[in-house]
């Protein structure tokens, strides 16, 4: 049996582009398919004869009330090897990308593009629920969304879990699709040190600073004992990818520092994080 992978969410919010990274990278991916021939389909590109084993389905946005959502039962009950994919996005961003490209909102009937954004929001929230992986596509470029896809589903080895680590400043917003995310507010803030502010986390006198701190290094200890626990779990349930992220006032230093010895002890673990530093430009 092959893999299956069901990517749906708002319109406007990378569905397309989305499964366009998902063929470069070898997936045999079928965009804009009705959800009522969806199974029937499903059938061919999975089942035991089929040349294919990674296969992927994009759903435009569910506008007729529950179509998708009995599609989705009924995947779940014939592949177990399936995976959903839901794609979010701001309202705010949404709106913008919308006036950009001037084309209108899919749904029928609303006044405005902001209301129909709100409606359609409304009618995917049970698909949303449903979903094995939920992809926040606010803050993504193009670029970024292909590395998010490879970083996901693209066949680079054989470790048990994909991780990504985050750094980020609350002052400009915390990321919404992440699974754990942890302040580090509480430790000394290398801003108020003159010789270190024009520097981030990624220096070494700035790094030493903040983990040198009794605090920083209890916490560390404590957080990858946690994960001790928490990643074979993880593993157990079959959960695919894990993301972390760490935030601190401004995103340039304490979150950048402790983002990045936290990905050492996962790479001392057998895991190969992803490491992102949202807001260190800024």
């Amino acid at each position: 049996m092959s893999d299956l992978l069901v990517i749906t969410g708002l319109s406007g919010a990378g569905r397309s582009e989305f499964a366009s990274d998902l063929e470069d990278l070898g997936w045999f991916v079928i965009d804009r398919l009705p959800p009522d021939i969806l199974t029937k389909v499903a059938d061919l590109a999975c089942g035991p004869e089929s040349p294919w084993d990674r296969v992927a389905f994009a759903l435009k946005a569910d506008t007729s009330g529950g179509d998708t959502m009995r599609v989705l039962g009924e995947l779940r009950e014939a592949f177990q090897r399936l995976r959903v994919v839901y794609l979010d996005c701001s309202t705010d961003v949404l709106v913008k990308r919308y006036k950009d490209s001037r084309r209108p909102h899919p749904l029928p009937g609303a006044s405005g593009i902001e209301e129909a954004i709100h409606a359609e929001r409304l009618l995917m929230e049970p698909v949303r629920a449903e979903a094995d992986l939920v992809v926040d596509t606010s803050e993504l470029n193009v670029h970024d969304l292909r590395d998010r896809v490879a970083g996901l589903y693209g066949d680079v080895d054989d470790r048990p879990m994909r991780t990504s680590v985050t750094s980020f400043g609350f002052k400009h917003g915390a990321p919404r699709d992440v699974d754990l995310v942890l302040d580090c507010r509480f430790l000394p803030n290398p801003h108020w040190v003159d010789e270190l502010r024009p520097l981030s986390g990624l220096d070494a006198p700035v790094r030493n600073y903040v983990i040198g701190q009794d605090l920083a290094l209890a916490f560390l200890d404590q957080l990858d004992e946690l994960l001790g626990l928490l990643l074979p779990a993880y593993i157990d349930e079959g959960k695919a990818y894990l993301s972390i992220a760490f935030g601190c006032t401004g995103g340039r230093h304490r979150s950048v520092a402790v983002a990045e010895e936290l990905a050492a002890r996962l790479r001392s673990r057998g895991f190969d994080p992803a490491v992102k530093h949202r807001d260190l430009d800024r």
